[in-house]
């Protein structure tokens, strides 16, 4: 990504100490770009952005999940209590346990779900990883088929091929890269362009070709039936999602960040540097720019804008903020 340009800076009692680089674009509701800043054309490596993407592969390989599993299958979950009763529930009806999951051990990442389990004298396990809710639904999809489960994670495996064709479709670009995500899990190239094609796809309830697809409906109901298993109870994204009625989002690791609105507006963006405190400023100000949205009276626009604020402290106290500037 050679484009890329500042999109926030770093104020701290009134100077300008630094900046945050990276790109950002909005599609039209016909998925014409509306603007950008930035290298959008690029391929990149979207991270947990993919996750709706790939649920949706998994929906059309036979996945069959009620709406609050669907979406933990989409989620990089907070690893709160019903989250980890949720990957349970998927485990148990595919006749599998927590056994076959190849997640990495990890704490939840709630802060409060972690320093519970530890004074509960819990450890780091498979299932408390934050991606452990799109494995459990892999392994699911595995059973469907009668594919193997123990090489789930394999790029060649018929499971990860008929996703990566889903992913492919819905950001309408060839798949340069396929590299090993941080749970271990194929990780799919797009373009920030391709990644918001496909989230507004999903938000409409179409294919790739624009066609009505009820897996795609089904994927985006899920999310805005239950915006909490996609992330968690006290994060950003889940409180975005809260906020703007039809919306759809997604965040990913290295401040990656894809949201779609019911009426095909998406929006995708990536900090260079991958800092992931950025990320819901940069959205915060793409949503700001759209016309007429924060004046919706369905949107509750200052909720919308409280995720993207970040004060910076100085002595306990605030001094300073992170502020886009594109």
């Amino acid at each position: 990504m050679s484009a890329v340009v500042p999109v926030a800076e770093i104020v701290r009692s009134g100077f300008v100490e630094g900046h945050h680089y990276g790109s950002v674009v909005a599609l039209e509701p016909d998925g014409s770009v509306a603007w950008a800043v930035g290298d959008v054309a690029s391929p990149i490596l979207p991270r947990s952005c993919n996750k709706p993407v790939q649920a949706l592969g998994m929906l059309r390989a036979g996945l069959d999940l009620p709406p609050d599993l669907l979406a933990l299958a989409c989620a990089s979950h907070s690893g709160e209590p019903f989250h980890i009763e949720g990957v349970r529930r998927i485990l148990t009806a595919a006749g599998l346990s927590e056994a076959d999951l190849r997640t990495p051990p990890d704490y939840p990442l709630d802060d409060e779900a972690r320093d519970r389990l530890i004074r509960d004298g819990g450890s780091r396990a498979p299932v408390l990883m934050n991606c452990s809710g799109k494995h459990a639904a892999m392994l699911a999809t595995c059973v469907a088929n009668g594919w193997p489960t123990a090489t789930y994670l394999d790029a060649d495996h018929p499971l990860q091929q008929a996703l990566a064709a889903t992913f492919g479709e819905l950001t309408g670009e060839r798949v340069a890269v396929t590299a090993v995500d941080g749970c271990g899990a194929p990780l799919f190239s797009a373009s920030l362009t391709g990644l918001a094609r496909a989230f507004r796809a999903l938000a409409l309830g179409v294919d790739g070709s624009g066609a009505p697809d009820p897996a795609s409906a089904r994927i985006a109901d899920a999310i805005r039936s239950h915006p909490a298993y996609v992330s968690g109870t006290n994060r950003d994204e889940r409180a975005l999602l809260t906020a703007i009625p039809g919306a759809i989002g997604k965040a990913g690791a290295e401040c990656c960040y894809v949201v779609a609105l019911g009426d095909g507006r998406a929006f995708a963006l990536k900090a260079d540097d991958g800092a992931a405190r950025v990320r819901p400023v940069l959205m915060a100000e793409a949503l700001r720019r759209t016309p007429g949205l924060l004046d919706d009276p369905a949107v509750d626009a200052e909720a919308v804008r409280r995720t993207g604020v970040l004060t910076l402290l100085g002595g306990g106290v605030p001094v300073g903020e992170i502020r886009a500037c594109y």
